[in-house]
């Protein structure tokens, strides 16, 4: 019972406890509450004053800048407008300028105007007094204008005719002897500088015995020997009465050096028969094809040329057993060679160039299969393919005009080839188209009017037209000189130049009785 009283007053002192303390507690609270929001009222209104002042502060900068903004305007409009007025000025006063040289010109107009007048009454008095002056003119030649217009026209241009056929001469002549005295010195100049040695092949070779003995033991037991030499290097062997000698006879001189080589390999040996000819022929034909490849190294080192593929220097090397009108292949390329690098050095031109395409001309005339071409065409096929420089594939395949000519190096080469085969001794030529090429010639000169008589004189090198003086007069036969140069040129072929001379004579024949 005690503790039960006693826990009831300890709830009761609890709760009255509690209850004070609230009471306490909530009126310090409410003190402090008020305290604070005191506090907040007040920095409230003291940031209201600061903004208030910030947003005059404010309102009086962006016042400042408007009306600054504004002045600025104002002064910009009142420039403006004086600029203006100072162009209204200006166009004033051009306006009045204007007016007054308007003015002027129509007083100059005017003043024209009568004056063309004047001018046009003058021009009709003219022509008036002109028409008069042609009729009375008219009646004294008996002659209308245009008639006398049309002699005096036809007179004019046979003058013209004449006197420009004469101009041209001079000059023709004068462009002949200067560039004749040029090309002459460059030419012989080369020439000179130049030297070679020309001797004619021809399609034997001569094989030499010291006794008859020898020939029995070439022809052997029933001529086998000799077939077997004949069928292994293609050539015939001549074997007849005279002394101390074999003819080796055959159109390819490679064949015929084999042969001779191998000849002079079984004499030298004694042993002859069939067999040993067969290996003989073998291994000569391996030591000339290896001649033919040391000889166009050989050549081309001589001549300074480098960088050449290697089957280009062995058709050089076979150049050596070839023949063109009798004379020595390789020996015509280098001289040709020779003078391309010469011509070339005086006309100040590429000198490499023009020796090489001078030494690669006639190559077309060695291929290992021989096709249905010119050799000039064949020549540039072949250097083309072995990848030779353009300007010097065109030479060979222009020098004997097969191709249009497309650099400087062309017309070299042509001109040093016809100067190689025109020398005294270098070539022989068939009788039978000199014949030809002469009579064509006489032909040619015989087509024109008033031609009596034509003579190809000097082998061809010079032809002499007679024309009759009754039908030819000096200015016709100076054209048919030139035509007849120019018809030659163009339709023959020919070594060097040929010169055209056209003679016209008048004679006067009395007789004394």
């Amino acid at each position: 019972m005690d503790a039960l009283i006693i826990i009831i007053v300890a709830i009761v002192s609890i709760f009255v406890g509690g209850f004070i303390t609230n009471t306490f507690l909530r009126k310090g609270i409410e003190k402090k509450s008020e305290n604070i929001l005191k506090q907040a009222k007040e920095k409230a209104e003291v940031i209201k004053k600061d903004k208030i002042l910030q947003a005059k502060e404010k309102f009086l900068q962006l016042k400042a800048e408007h009306e600054k903004v504004i002045h600025e305007k104002n002064n910009t409009i009142q420039r403006n407008e004086n600029k203006l007025k100072q162009k209204e000025a200006s166009l004033s006063r051009k306006m009045e300028e204007f007016q007054r040289k308007q003015n002027e010109i129509n007083t100059i107009k005017e003043n024209l105007t009568s004056q063309l007048e004047i001018i046009n009454k003058k021009q009709i008095d003219l022509s008036k007094a002109y028409k008069q002056k042609v009729e009375a003119l008219e009646n004294i030649s008996g002659l209308s204008a245009n008639e006398a217009k049309i002699q005096l026209i036809e007179t004019l241009k046979e003058e013209a005719k004449s006197e420009s056929l004469t101009y041209i001469k001079d000059i023709v002549e004068e462009a002949k002897y200067t560039a004749n005295r040029d090309a002459k010195k460059i030419v012989i100049e080369t020439i000179q500088r130049t030297a070679a040695e020309h001797s004619v092949e021809n399609t034997v070779s001569v094989f030499n015995i010291d006794n008859d003995e020898i020939k029995g033991r070439i022809i052997g037991r029933e001529g086998r020997n000799i077939r077997a030499l004949e069928s292994l290097t293609g050539v015939e062997i001549v074997i007849d009465d005279s002394p101390d000698a074999i003819i080796l006879s055959g159109f390819d001189p490679v064949r015929r050096e084999i042969a001779r080589l191998s000849l002079h390999k079984l004499v030298a040996d004694g042993r002859i028969h069939p067999a040993r000819i067969e290996e003989v022929v073998t291994k000569t034909k391996k030591q000339i094809e290896q001649e033919i490849i040391e000889i166009g190294k050989r050549t081309t080192i001589d001549l300074g040329i480098h960088g050449m593929h290697h089957e280009l220097i062995r058709l050089i090397g076979k150049m050596k057993y070839r023949s063109s009108y009798g004379q020595n292949l390789l020996q015509h390329s280098i001289e040709v060679a020779k003078l391309c690098s010469t011509m070339a050095a005086e006309l100040g031109l590429n000198i490499k160039k023009s020796k090489r395409a001078g030494l690669l001309h006639d190559i077309g005339k060695v291929p290992d299969n021989e096709e249905e071409l010119p050799h000039a065409t064949l020549g540039m096929k072949l250097a083309e393919k072995f990848k030779e420089k353009p300007e010097i594939c065109n030479a060979i395949g222009a020098h004997h005009d097969e191709v249009e000519m497309e650099s400087l190096i062309a017309p070299i080469v042509q001109i040093c080839d016809a100067i190689s085969g025109a020398r005294p001794g270098a070539r022989r030529e068939v009788v039978e188209s000199y014949i030809q090429r002469l009579n064509k010639l006489e032909e040619l000169a015989l087509t024109y009017p008033g031609v009596v008589k034509t003579y190809a004189i000097q082998a061809g090198r010079e032809l002499r037209v007679i024309v009759g003086a009754d039908k030819v007069n000096d200015t016709e036969a100076n054209t048919i000189s030139y035509d007849l140069s120019r018809k030659i040129q163009n339709e023959m072929t020919y070594p060097g130049q040929i010169k055209i001379t056209v003679i016209r004579e008048t004679r006067s024949i009395n007789y004394a009785k």
